[in-house]
């Protein structure tokens, strides 16, 4: 059996464009410090839409590098792919982008209509995780 993968041009775009990212999602690490410190006021529900937000954006990234591997250690091809290679990494972006500017304002305690980003994104993330799951399971 070999062993060895061979990552394809897009994947290894991708994947660094990803990787990129990472520095943004430190940025948040910082916002939240200070929103967590009381150095940037916020309200509760900005607190916790802020913490989503921060918590989804690093899960994400990380869990869309696996699913790039994933979907070239199987050569996933066909009508699935595009949702197995690219529903993670947009949801990435989708869901976090709609945790912290849907709560973005000074005294905000509802969501603004931005939220629908965070819908979006779900969608985004489930097309991907069930698309891979199943080229993998017919791989």
């Amino acid at each position: 059996m070999d062993a060895t993968l061979t990552l394809s041009p897009d994947t290894l775009s991708t994947a660094g464009i990803i990787l990129l990212t990472i520095v943004a999602i430190e940025s948040g690490g910082l916002f939240m410090l200070r929103v967590v410190r009381g150095q940037q006021p916020a309200t509760p529900f900005q607190r916790a839409f802020f913490r989503a937000g921060h918590a989804h954006a690093g899960m994400l990234v990380t869990l869309a590098l696996v699913g790039l591997i994933l979907a070239d250690a199987a050569a996933v091809d066909g009508p699935l792919a595009p949702f197995a290679r690219n529903g993670i990494w947009l949801a990435a972006i989708l869901m976090p982008a709609g945790f912290f500017l849907s709560a973005i304002g000074k005294g905000t305690t509802t969501p603004n209509r931005l939220i629908l980003l965070l819908y979006a994104g779900g969608v985004s993330l489930a097309l991907g995780v069930v698309s891979l799951g199943i080229s993998l399971l017919t791989a």
